[in-house]
Formats: structure tokens, C-alpha cells, sequence
């Protein structure tokens, strides 16, 4: 498709079907139309390239190129070794480590760019995408701190290009049926929300690791720690272990918040949280004394958002987040042998209101409502489904590169479930939690030296238009990080 950033926006595909014709030589660019039915046009196909295609990046690449109606022009992982699958899967695209390289040499062949890296590089790969004019797809979530999200949010409708973030059950079935139940006032107003999750299911709540290990050569370290602060090559970073760490990851509520936060978010229209509290495991590391690492994710959190009424819900709400396998216990409406949230109650959503409660599991599976009199209603096999709903991951990539032909004004894009004007704003709600347990940890020396104060165990106010807290000023260092040395959020 290769598309011209021109400001509009205006893509070949659109240009082509307002009646023009290119000509290069003799050659034309004909419409799908004119070719006949199931014929798909070269003009119709995206370019897309892929920053970060290892893990989730394999299925994020591979389900946007949809067994080849879109071209995989580029292939970006700064890990040849861990990608090696998705590059064989497609020998055709380009290799680079370097994302700013593939931009340098190939920004004018890519139409859309996957971002599924560590949370930490999220914002700079997709700003340095938006900024040439590309349509992004980002991993959840969306950022790794709150400044972030907000200018990813901001430069999404500056650039005009399409977005979407990768917390797929937005656009599942259980999704819409739970806004539908909802809109027709089944469960009455809700005042309290639940959410719990499983994770960490990777090492967190332990020790900084220490020590220096050489770097597999098919790995660029550097480019591995990118913005974050400077670390030596230890395999308890790379792979998968990072996301424990503040420097590289989010925790249990950034990996799983996304998708799960999500579920009272659409359905209650809710916005920024006005306070926010925390508690969190601690660990014992040695003569029986608690310590809480500052520069690790806490084993378990508990987590209180209180967020004002909205036009779909008349009452303030008060959310809490479990993880380290912590969950709430039964509302008295759901029965004692019935599971709460997925199937075994391992991950969930509880939303009580005062005339019932609705309940989900991961990616809105399994809604159900168990309303005051006894009776129990469950989702209709087949309801709500869309022409996306068969393929994987709910279809949540395919209906992201529709709309990135169709146009950042199309109704194609205002169908998306997570573009960033509603995703931006979850994630800062999600990472809005992270900040309380961050500045659960820090720390004041006593007057006589002996001990230690915390001052950050409190409930702080926040100002989300201003991204602030009001009460607690060195909680805000978490709002916006600094970035190591030439890197920056352009």
C-alpha cells in the first residue's frame, strides 16, 4: 500500500476509490472493484513492519498480517535469537535491531507498524511511527508511566494516523453484551468495582540480581535497555523476566490491568481516578525483617481507585485491584459453588450494583449477572458477534489494519475498540495504581537516625487533567521518567 504521509491523511486506497488512476509507464493501479470479486488489489495490501516480534510479538505480527492479505515488509527485534521464528515465518521481510535505522532506510514502504516490546520502548517506537505519518498498534500497556500515555494519546490526533492497543478483549463479544446489559439498567447503579488477577506468574518480589554475564551476540543490550537506566546483561532481565522490574516493566496491574480494568472502564464510562490507595506484599529477606524493594514490583497489591459519577453511572465508584493470586471473596448474591470471574476464578471482574452484580473473566469471557431474586443470566451463544469475531484474538488486529486503509476519519476507525483516545486514559488509570505502590516504598530517615518513616502510604488526590498528586509531591517523580542519556519523547 505504501502509503504518502500527506497531511490529510489521504491514503492510495482512498485516492484510487474516488476515481483517480496512477499510470508509471504503462502500468495502472486498478481497483479491486474493476478486477472482480475476491480479487485483492496490490494497492489494497498494507505494508506493515513489526518492532519487537518475539513472545506476544510473534502472534501480534502474524494475526495483523492475516496469512497474507497484508504484506510483512520489516521485522524489528533487537533479540535475532529469540525472534528467529517470526523471521523465518517471514524470510521475504527485512531484519533490522535498530527501529530507527528501519525507519531511516524503509519509512517511506511502511504503511503500519506493530509495537510489542518491553512496556519501557513502547512511547518512543510508536512516537518516531506517528511522527512519519505510520498507524501503530502498541502492546499493553500502552506506556510504561503516565506522561507517556498522555502524549501518545495527543500525538495520535495530531498525526491523524490510526491506533489501537493490544488488550484484545475490547473487542470481544462479552464486552458488548456486558455495556448492553448495563444501558438496559439490569444491575441497577454501581458503587463498587472488583478486579483480581493471578500474576505475577514470573519472578517479582525478590532481590535486585547482581553480577555481570556475557551478552549473547545475537542480542544488542544496549538497544535491549534502550530509555531505561543502564543495567550489565543478566538473564534474569531478558526474556520475559523484566516485567518485575520498575525499570523495564509494570508489574501484575501493567500486564494484566489493561484487559481486565477495561471491563468497568467501557461499561461505566469511567475517567481519570480522583484518589488512590495502596498495600502490598512485602519480603523478608533477611533476620525476619520486612523490606520492600523500591526497584521491584511487590509479590501481591492491593490497590483502592475512587473515581466521580459518569453519565452512564449516577454514583462515585470505588475499585479494587487484587494480584499475587489475592481475589475478593463472594458477593452474596453469586452462590457459594459458583466460580467468580473466569471459570476458575483465577482472574476477574465483580461490578455490584444495587439491583445486582455482573461478573467477567479475562477478555470479558464468561459475563454473567445474578440479579436480586435469584435469577442468574448468562451470555446467548452467537450474540454480538461481528464478521471479526471467528478470527484470533477476536479480530482485534484485522479490524485495526480495515481501519488504517480506510482512513483516520472513516467509520472503520471509529469502530475501533482501544484506539489511544480510549486506551491512553485507561492506561493512565492502570498505571495511576503503580505510582501508589511505588511511592509505597519510599522512605524518610527518623530524626535519630535509627529507623525510617514512610510518608507515601497514604491515600494521595490526584489531578489527572494536570497529571498530579495534589498531597504527596514526591510521588510525582513516577509521573514522567527520565529517560537515559540521547533517548527522548520528540
Amino acid at each position: 500500500m505504501s502509503k504518502q504521509n500527506e497531511p490529510n491523511g489521504v491514503s492510495r486506497r482512498n485516492f484510487i476509490q474516488a476515481g483517480a488512476a496512477a499510470a508509471v509507464g504503462s502500468f495502472f493501479i486498478v481497483p479491486r472493484h474493476v478486477l472482480g470479486k475476491g480479487y485483492r488489489a496490490p494497492s489494497d495490501k498494507l505494508n506493515i513492519a513489526g518492532v519487537g516480534v518475539a513472545g506476544k510479538g510473534s502472534s501480534d505480527v502474524n494475526n495483523a498480517w492475516n496469512k497474507g492479505t497484508e504484506n510483512m515488509v520489516a521485522l524489528c527485534d533487537v533479540d535475532w535469537n529469540y525472534a528467529k521464528g517470526t523471521f523465518e515465518k517471514h524470510p521475504n521481510a527485512k531484519k533490522y535491531k535498530d527501529f530507527r535505522r528501519m525507519f531511516d532506510e524503509m519509512g517511506k514502504d511502511i504503511d503500519a507498524v506493530t509495537v510489542s516490546t518491553t512496556d519501557h520502548q513502547h512511547a518512543v517506537i510508536a512516537m518516531a511511527a506517528m511522527q512519519l505519518g505510520k498507524h501503530v498498534y502498541v502492546q499493553k500497556p500502552l506506556t510504561h508511566d503516565i506522561y507517556e500515555a498522555r502524549m501518545l494519546t495527543e500525538a495520535a490526533r495530531k498525526y491523524k494516523v490510526v491506533t489501537q492497543m493490544g488488550n484484545q478483549g475490547a473487542s470481544s463479544p462479552g464486552q458488548q453484551q456486558m455495556v448492553d446489559w448495563f444501558k438496559k439498567g439490569l444491575i441497577g447503579t454501581v458503587k463498587e468495582v472488583q478486579v483480581w488477577t493471578n500474576r505475577p506468574v514470573w519472578p517479582q518480589g525478590i532481590p535486585v540480581p547482581t553480577g555481570k554475564q556475557p551478552v549473547p551476540d545475537t542480542l544488542d543490550w544496549d538497544l535491549w535497555v534502550g530509555t531505561a537506566d543502564w543495567v550489565d546483561y543478566n538473564p534474569a532481565w531478558h526474556p520475559f523476566k523484566w516485567r518485575g522490574w520498575w525499570n523495564f516493566g509494570t508489574g501484575a496491574l501493567g500486564d494484566m490491568g489493561c484487559h481486565l480494568i477495561d471491563s468497568p472502564f467501557r461499561v461505566l464510562g469511567l475517567g481519570y481516578p480522583t484518589e488512590v490507595e495502596c498495600s502490598v506484599g512485602q519480603v523478608f529477606i533477611k533476620d525476619w525483617t520486612a523490606e520492600f524493594i523500591p526497584e521491584g514490583c511487590p509479590p501481591s497489591s492491593r490497590v483502592e481507585l475512587k473515581f466521580p459519577a459518569t453519565k452512564q453511572n449516577n454514583a462515585e465508584v470505588k475499585m479494587i485491584w487484587h494480584d499475587g493470586g489475592l481475589r475478593p471473596f463472594h458477593p452474596d448474591l453469586v452462590p457459594a459453588d459458583d466460580p467468580i470471574g473466569d471459570d476458575d476464578s483465577s482472574n476477574g471482574v465483580l461490578m455490584i450494583g444495587d439491583k445486582g452484580v455482573m461478573m467477567c473473566g479475562t477478555y470479558g469471557r464468561v459475563p454473567k449477572l445474578y440479579l436480586k431474586g435469584g435469577k442468574k443470566v448468562e451470555m446467548e451463544p452467537n450474540s454480538f458477534n461481528t464478521k471479526y469475531t471467528p478470527m484470533p484474538e477476536y479480530g482485534h488486529h484485522v479490524a485495526w489494519t480495515d481501519a488504517c486503509k480506510a482512513g483516520f476519519n472513516s467509520a472503520e476507525h471509529k469502530a475501533l475498540t482501544s484506539t489511544f483516545d480510549y486506551s491512553g486514559p485507561l492506561t493512565e488509570t492502570v498505571i495511576m495504581g503503580n505510582l501508589a505502590i511505588r511511592s509505597y516504598g519510599l522512605r524518610q530517615p527518623t530524626a535519630d537516625g535509627k529507623g525510617f518513616t514512610y510518608p507515601g502510604r497514604k491515600k494521595m488526590k490526584w489531578d489527572g487533567k494536570n497529571m498530579k498528586v495534589t498531597n504527596f509531591d514526591e510521588a510525582n517523580q513516577f509521573v514522567k521518567r527520565k529517560y537515559r542519556g540521547d533517548w527522548k519523547l520528540m
